[in-house]
C-alpha cells in the first residue's frame, strides 16, 4: 500500500487513506512523513542510498503501508516500487504539490510545464525556459533557479498550516516547496538547426544547415536512443536530446578534449544528461546500449566503423552517415550500393561582405546516407 500525504498531515488524509494507514503493521517514508501520522506503528525511514535497499525491506517487513509526499505516482516513490513490485501495489494519491500550486496561483494545470530538480542539475530548466512560457520547479534552490530564470515565486509547505506563497528576493526558504516561473527572456527552439556560435568548438562542428538535415534523417523520437559516433562538438547529439525530455543519447569521441567540451555543451544547451564515452571506434562501440538510431560524424574510413554501426541496429533503425572527403565518399557509395536508402549532397552557400557588396561563399559540401534496417 502506498498513501499520498501532504503537508496538512493526517488530517488532510481521506477516510480511505486513513483506514489504509491505519490497518498496516508497518510504516515506512521519509522521517518528516512519518513524523506526521499519529498511532503505534514499526516505523522505518528511508534509507540512503534509498533504491537498492528497497528490495531488502520488503523481504524484511510485511504489512508495510508506504508513505509518499502528494501524489506518490507523480514524480514520486510509488512509480518505483510498482516497477519492483508490480500488482502487489495499491495506491492512494493526495493532491499533488503541482495541482496545489496551480490552484494557488490560478495557472491551468495542462498548460504548466514540470521540472523535477531532484537531485538533478539545474541545467534541464534551460530548453523550457521560452518566452511567456509557464513552469513549476520541483526540488529545486530558489537562488540557482532564479539566476536561470529571473524572478521567480516560491511556495511552501502547500496545503499546510505553514503555507506561504510569495515573491522570491534573496530570503531562505522552506526546503519543501514548489518555484513558479513565468518567463519573460529570450530561448533558443528545440527544432534542429541552432547557430553553430551557441556551440563551444575547435572547428569539428556539423554546420546548422547539415545538422538540421541529418536530424530530420535520423528521426528522433521520444524515449529513444542514439549513438553519435565521432561526435566532435556534440551537436548532433544535444539536439537530439533536445528534441524531447526522454530522448537519450550516447556521444563516442576518442578525443578526451573533445569530450569535455561536448559535456560543457550539452549543459549549457540544457541536456546535461548526454552520455560521452571517451573511445576509438569500433572497439568503443562493444558492451552499449542498443540504439534506434546512429549517427557517424566522423570516423566513416575506419575499417569495421559502418559495419558495427549496421549490426548494432535492430530492424527498423536508422543509419545516417556524413561524408566530406573524396575517401569517405567512397565508402558510403560501396555502402550505399550494397543497402540501398537515400544519398544527398548538401552544397550551402552564406552570404558575406565583400567590400561593399555581398557575395556567396561556400562552405565544403557533405554528402549524407540514410538507411533503415
Amino acid at each position: 500500500m502506498v498513501v499520498g500525504i501532504g503537508a496538512d498531515g493526517w488530517d488532510g488524509l481521506s477516510p480511505a487513506a486513513q483506514q489504509a494507514v491505519s490497518r498496516s503493521r508497518v510504516l515506512m517514508g521519509s522521517q518528516r512523513q512519518l513524523d506526521l501520522v499519529p498511532g503505534e506503528f514499526e516505523r522505518v525511514a528511508w534509507p540512503s542510498p534509498l533504491v537498492p535497499a528497497l528490495p531488502g525491506l520488503f523481504e524484511t517487513f510485511r504489512d508495510v503501508c508506504v508513505l509518499a509526499s502528494g501524489d506518490p505516482m507523480f514524480h514520486g516513490i510509488g512509480t518505483t516500487l510498482v516497477r519492483l513490485l508490480g500488482e502487489r501495489v495499491t495506491v492512494i494519491p493526495h493532491p499533488s504539490s503541482v495541482s496545489l500550486a496551480c490552484a494557488r496561483l490560478g495557472w491551468a494545470l495542462n498548460e504548466v510545464e514540470v521540472v523535477s530538480l531532484v537531485a538533478r542539475s539545474a541545467d534541464l530548466l534551460r530548453p523550457v525556459l521560452t518566452p511567456g512560457r509557464r513552469v513549476l520547479v520541483l526540488g529545486g534552490d530558489p537562488e540557482t533557479v532564479a539566476a536561470l530564470a529571473g524572478p521567480i515565486i516560491v511556495l511552501e509547505q502547500l496545503g499546510g498550516a505553514a503555507e506561504r506563497v510569495y515573491p522570491w528576493s534573496g530570503q531562505d526558504s522552506d526546503p519543501l516547496c514548489v518555484i513558479a516561473i513565468e518567463y519573460g527572456g529570450s530561448a533558443l527552439p528545440r527544432v534542429p538547426g541552432l547557430p553553430d556560435d551557441v556551440y563551444e568548438s575547435d572547428g569539428q562542428l556539423t554546420k546548422r544547415e547539415v545538422r538540421a538535415i541529418s536530424l530530420s534523417r535520423l528521426a528522433p523520437l521520444p524515449g529513444q536512443l542514439l549513438w553519435d559516433v565521432g561526435s566532435g562538438s556534440g551537436s548532433i547529439a544535444i539536439e537530439w536530446a533536445r528534441t524531447h525530455p526522454t530522448c537519450r543519447v550516447i556521444a563516442v569521441e576518442q578525443s578526451a578534449e573533445r569530450a569535455e567540451r561536448i559535456g560543457r555543451n550539452a549543459a549549457s544547451l540544457g541536456v546535461p544528461g548526454v552520455e560521452v564515452h571517451i573511445g576509438r571506434a569500433p572497439d568503443a562501440l562493444q558492451g552499449l546500449e542498443k540504439p534506434d538510431a546512429i549517427f557517424v560524424g566522423g570516423g566513416v574510413t575506419v575499417p569495421g566503423v559502418l559495419q558495427a554501426c549496421w549490426d548494432a541496429l535492430a530492424s527498423g533503425g536508422r543509419l545516417v552517415v556524413n561524408a566530406v572527403t573524396l575517401e569517405s565518399e567512397a565508402v558510403v557509395a560501396q555502402w550505399y550500393a550494397k543497402l540501398g536508402g537515400d544519398l544527398v549532397r548538401i552544397a550551402v552557400n552564406r552570404g558575406s561582405a565583400v567590400g561593399g557588396f555581398t557575395g556567396w561563399r561556400p562552405h565544403m559540401p557533405v554528402t549524407t546516407w540514410s538507411v533503415v534496417k
